[in-house]
């Protein structure tokens, strides 16, 4: 299997086994979700390191293209950043799978917590592993929703569902930024390659837009990494089950800001902006956290807080500028996300035994849980940064580069105090953390009286853990030393600068820098012990500096006070008054850069205009009048008119010689009238009430309308007039009526346009259309009918007593006398309207039609089912499966897609050959074909599910009758 492969695999692996995953929540599969995302993990673990001779040699690249015009393909880069991140996350990723194993209850939904981490972990693989910085903001946002979901998955939790949408927002403000970010960013390289990006740092830093595109870029990192002053989000996710926050404070999310800095440190880093922004957001972040954590109650909580500094101190030495603080900061990377992994695993064995997580009912438990006690000292120690351990070495190393200068200014002079002291703090809540839960008198208050070591295989990921912590910490350069070499030479290139692991570098500043900071630790600890176990209000001088706190009160402010105050202007409950402002709205947008830029054009020049042309449009102009008119009392008159401009515009195509538009627009005019005209019974009936007082305001308001109207009338007529004098080249024409055939295989150019040349566009709107099926078929599900319009309509209402005793088929359905012929007509009709689709469907890519069409025309085979037998005769007798439709669709479509990239392609392009056919001969036949019939799944389940929301209107309401008015089935 060559690397490129391996590529693909190592992204798309975890979303399948997300997928499968999910598909076993309805069995009892515990135990084989669990595997699955076990061997997930670890078959990515395997190909990760199966791939470390080639990164050696350099970056092992996949690139297809997919809009290659435009600067975007779908890249996939692994150098030794990635690979080394790529491990910590299959790896760490396959112990939090084991240790989630025996951690999770049997009540909760284990399959549905394994297909959120995987899709997890699939995400966090493609930001490592993006060779496109677009796609790299894809992948992005990706983590920030499954990180929801996982954040929110004990969802009956309100701190759970509070923590998500917290995650959620602020990480996705910080996304939005980023990808702005970015597209500045590719604007100024010319090309969103993430090669071409790191080879032009010296012309970035050079741009006038630098600036601004390292803010954006910076707001999307540190939001993403918790740090001040977004760090109150990290705090508040621990309401996540505890693998989750191992897993989330380890290898992946909080990772990934860091990550993005040290991924662009070699385009954007190396000016006093980028020292001065990251540096004071690093050092605040790490003094702030460190400060916070002693104080926490909780004990996720602390190693929160203590995630937060810890990541602070990897930003500041990445503010700094020097490669040897690069250097440092991808090995505390490392450090970090082992020995946090442990401590949270140690924290939810804890909680998984003795039922708290409160540091003030927890002590005295090395009696209880021994080996689990000496791993979690182990694991503090190197959070601590005691020497044998790998987070002293990283530590040494920040503290080295602290002293040296790279920046003359008052950050850069107190940043080795400051840095001592952060130390000192971190040294004083990891003593708390010990010396709180495993010493002391034996514990009183536990919810359970009895804990016990937890089974090996739980207990077996923080061993491994914590042997990882003694082996870097003992030997750094035979371990840790040639992996942090190949990650080092990937980020600096020729600026790889010297730098040893050696665990004794003599005495020196950094190391009498260390001792003060153990000593000064241990004595803090000492002296704030008493205090800091009955410190419940927070930390002292911040205590009002809460920033969930300042967080909600932006939310209350935004939501209550600006959106009730709008709403209190421009809301109201009535759509005419909404229609009317995004009508005004309208007209402004396109009003407002004509008188900008100034209006110019021809003088129009009228040509001779056919009469029996000219009468079919003036047909269709008294509909649309009437249809305006009347659509305020008599709805249905409205529609009747309405559908005549419908056919005034498909005469129209088929007068400018448009056979296709003219298809298309007769079958969506056939459905949305339908659909219309269902919706219409249920809405409450309208009677015109108006008072002599309010008469003039009533004319004035309609008065009004008019007007707007007109100019919206005129305003469109303007623009097309101006678009429509524009010259256009022959050439655009010209080049789909050559190649139509020779490269999208079809003779009918409209459709080849959709399928092949403008594919992609055509893949968004089939998407747009599954996303307004889906919108509709949830409002309609809360939609309750207006209590006057439950009744049935007169012409359906029983008449008389006879009528009662209507006799029954041999099925037990009642049979029909209202419509009863044409019922029947268009229960025959099912079977030939079918037919049809398959016709307009076969014939679309030489002759008028397509997958659109037939789509249309498959869903009006299902509608007049529905209207001939009423939803339950229909739903009987025709399994009707729109999600189905639509998924097979999508994913036909996209299969299609991807096919080209097999054979070497940009995405979606078609090809075409004849094949040999028994009886027939040679037939054409266009991969285009496929993607058509992706289009035309789609299109059926889309019309069927909106027709399904609101045929099942009928079915609500006789359960309202039933239950409000039962007698009323009785009479």
């Amino acid at each position: 299997m060559t690397g490129e492969m391996i590529l693909v695999l190592l992204v798309c692996l975890p979303f399948l086994g997300s997928l499968v995953a999910i598909a076993l929540l309805k069995t009892d599969s515990r135990v084989l979700a669990a595997r699955l995302a076990g061997a997930v993990a670890l078959a990515g673990l395997l190909m990760t390191a199966w791939l470390y001779p080639a990164v050696t040699r350099g970056p092992v690249r996949l690139e297809l293209e997919w809009l290659p015009q435009l600067g975007l393909n779908f890249t996939l880069r692994m150098d030794g950043l990635a690979w080394l991140f790529s491990m910590l996350i299959t790896g760490i990723g396959f112990l939090v799978v084991l240790y989630a194993r025996y951690y999770m209850s049997e009540e909760d939904p284990v399959p549905r917590f394994f297909s959120f981490l995987l899709a997890f972990m699939g995400s966090m693989l493609g930001i490592v592993l993006s060779g496109n910085i677009i796609l790299l903001s894809i992948f992005w946002e990706l983590t920030s929703i499954s990180s929801f979901l996982l954040i929110s998955y004990w969802h009956h939790n309100a701190a759970a569902r509070d923590g998500a949408r917290m995650a959620l927002t602020v990480t996705c403000i910080g996304g939005f930024c980023l990808l702005v970010g970015l597209l500045i960013l590719g604007h100024i390289v010319g090309s969103y390659d993430l090669d071409a990006v790191l080879a032009a740092g010296d012309k970035i830093r050079a741009h006038p837009l630098y600036l601004t595109t390292l803010c954006l870029i910076l707001m999307g990192a540190l939001t993403k990494s918790a740090q001040v002053p977004f760090h109150f989000w990290l705090p508040n996710a621990m309401a996540a089950p505890t693998p989750v926050s191992a897993y989330l404070h380890s290898a992946t999310m909080v990772k990934a800001g860091v990550f993005l800095l040290v991924r662009l440190w070699p385009a954007l880093s190396g000016t006093y902006e980028w020292f001065m922004l990251l540096g004071l957001a690093g050092i605040s972040t790490l003094l702030l956290g460190a400060y916070f954590a002693m104080f926490q109650q909780d004990l996720k909580g602390l190693l929160a807080y203590s995630t937060i500094s810890h990541l602070g101190l990897i930003m500041t030495l990445l503010s700094l500028g020097s490669p040897v603080a690069a250097v440092a900061a991808i090995f505390h990377m490392m450090n970090h996300a082992t020995f946090k992994a442990s401590l949270f695993m140690a924290a939810g064995i804890i909680d998984h035994e003795t039922g708290t997580r409160d540091m003030r009912k927890l002590s005295g438990l090395f009696r209880y849980l021994p080996v689990t006690g000496i791993l979690a000292m182990v694991a503090s120690a190197a959070m601590a940064g005691v020497p044998l351990l790998n987070g002293f070495i990283s530590k040494e190393m920040f503290f080295a580069e602290t002293v040296e200068t790279h920046a003359d200014s008052l950050l850069d002079r107190l940043m080795p105090y400051l840095a001592t002291l952060a130390g000192a703090f971190s040294v004083a809540y990891s003593l708390r953390f010990i010396h709180v839960v495993f010493f002391g008198p034996p514990p009183t208050e536990l919810p359970n009286p009895k804990p016990h070591e937890p089974p090996h295989w739980m207990r077996f990921p923080m061993e491994f853990l914590v042997v990882a912590c003694l082996v870097v910490g003992i030997i750094p350069g035979l371990s840790i030393g040639p992996f942090l070499h190949t990650a080092v030479v990937s980020v600096l290139g020729s600026q790889t600068p010297e730098y040893s692991l050696a665990v004794w570098h003599g005495i020196n500043t950094p190391l009498i820098m260390s001792a003060i900071a153990l000593g000064g630790g241990v004595a803090l600890y000492i002296l704030l012990k008493d205090y800091l176990a009955k410190c419940d209000d927070g930390p002292p001088l911040f205590r009002h500096l809460a920033g969930q706190r300042i967080f909600e009160r932006v939310l209350v402010t935004v939501s209550w006070k600006w959106a009730r105050f709008l709403e209190s202007r421009l809301g109201t409950r009535s759509l005419q008054p909404q229609l009317r402002l995004v009508v005004a709205a309208g007209l402004l947008a396109g009003v407002v850069p004509l008188a900008i830029a100034g209006f110019s054009s021809q003088p129009m020049i009228l040509s001779t205009v056919d009469p029996a042309f000219a009468a079919v449009w003036l047909v269709g102009a008294i509909c649309a009048i009437g249809a305006a008119y009347q659509a305020k009392y008599h709805r249905l008159a409205a529609l009747v008119l309405l559908s005549g401009t419908g056919i005034t515009t498909c005469i129209t195509f088929v007068w400018l010689s448009a056979p296709d538009l003219a298809i298309t627009q007769l079958l969506v005019e056939i459905v949305t009238t339908v659909l219309i005209l269902l919706g219409l019974r249920w809405l409450p009936k309208r009677f015109e009430k108006i008072d002599n007082s309010v008469a003039f305001i009533s004319r004035a308001r309609r008065l009004r309308d008019f007007l707007l109207a007109i100019a919206c009338g005129a305003g469109m007529f303007v623009f097309s007039y101006a678009i429509m004098k524009q010259p256009v080249p022959d050439a655009i024409a010209s080049y789909f009526l050559e190649n139509a055939y020779s490269q999208g295989g079809g003779r009918n150019v409209v459709n080849v346009i959709l399928v092949d040349f403008r594919g992609f566009d055509t893949m968004g709107e089939i998407v747009v259309l599954g996303i307004v099926a889906l919108t509709v078929f949830a409002l309609l599900r809360r939609f309750r009918p207006a209590p006057d319009s439950i009744e049935k309509p007169e012409q359906q209402r029983i008449q008389n007593a006879f009528d009662l005793e209507r006799p029954e088929r041999s099925d037990g359905e009642t049979v029909r006398d209202y419509l009863l012929v044409p019922s029947v007509i268009m229960q025959w009709m099912f079977p030939v309207v079918i037919t049809l689709a398959v016709y307009i469907f076969l014939r679309g890519h030489d002759l008028p039609g397509g997958g659109f069409a037939a789509g249309i025309t498959m869903a009006i085979a299902f509608l007049l089912q529905y209207l001939a037998g009423g939803v339950r005769w229909a739903e009987d007798r025709l399994r009707v499966l729109p999600l189905r439709w639509m998924g097979v669709g999508l994913l036909t479509a996209v299969a299609t897609g991807v096919g080209a990239w097999v054979l070497d392609y940009p995405f979606l392009t078609s090809h075409s050959r004849y094949i040999d056919i028994p009886l027939v001969g040679k037939a054409p036949l266009a991969s285009a074909l496929l993607f058509d019939l992706g289009v035309f799944s789609l299109v059926v389940g889309s019309t069927v599910l909106i027709l399904i929301a609101l045929a099942h209107q009928s079915v609500r309401t006789h359960r309202v009758r039933a239950i409000e008015t039962p007698k009323a089935e009785e009479l």
